[in-house]
């Protein structure tokens, strides 16, 4: 009986553990990032598919899609935090950077008023 609880137990932290995405890269430092051309510009570059990707950054870009559709519905409370705060800087400081990942990532322009409308007045 204790087995089949403790597997019943298992099966449903698997579960509810895919409906998040992971914590692993929480604590990148995004305002490093912000804060750096260099830096900032690679992580495009990986996102776009042109230049090499970082571990958190192979992650963003392979779940970014999925965030963008479902408005971040797995993301961490930090996550979603750090989401705001990089579309934010991107649309009001660094428009050119935020034109070419909706060029990848919303070349219907399907999210474009969404997001410019919630994140335009905001300063990052």
């Amino acid at each position: 009986m204790k087995v089949i609880c403790f597997l019943i137990l298992s099966l449903i932290a698997v579960i509810y553990a895919d409906d998040k995405y992971t914590t692993k890269y929480d604590n990148v430092n995004l305002e490093d990032i912000l804060s750096s051309d260099r830096l900032l510009r690679n992580y495009v570059k990986c996102l776009k598919g042109t230049g090499k990707c970082t571990p958190d950054g192979a992650e963003l870009k392979r779940l970014l899609p999925e965030a963008l559709e479902t408005e971040c519905a797995k993301c961490s409370d930090r996550q979603r935090e750090g989401s705001h705060k990089v579309i934010s800087h991107l649309i009001n400081k660094k428009p050119q950077l935020w034109k070419e990942l909706e060029e990848k990532y919303d070349p219907s322009g399907k999210f474009r008023t969404k997001y410019e409308k919630e994140y335009r007045s905001i300063q990052a």
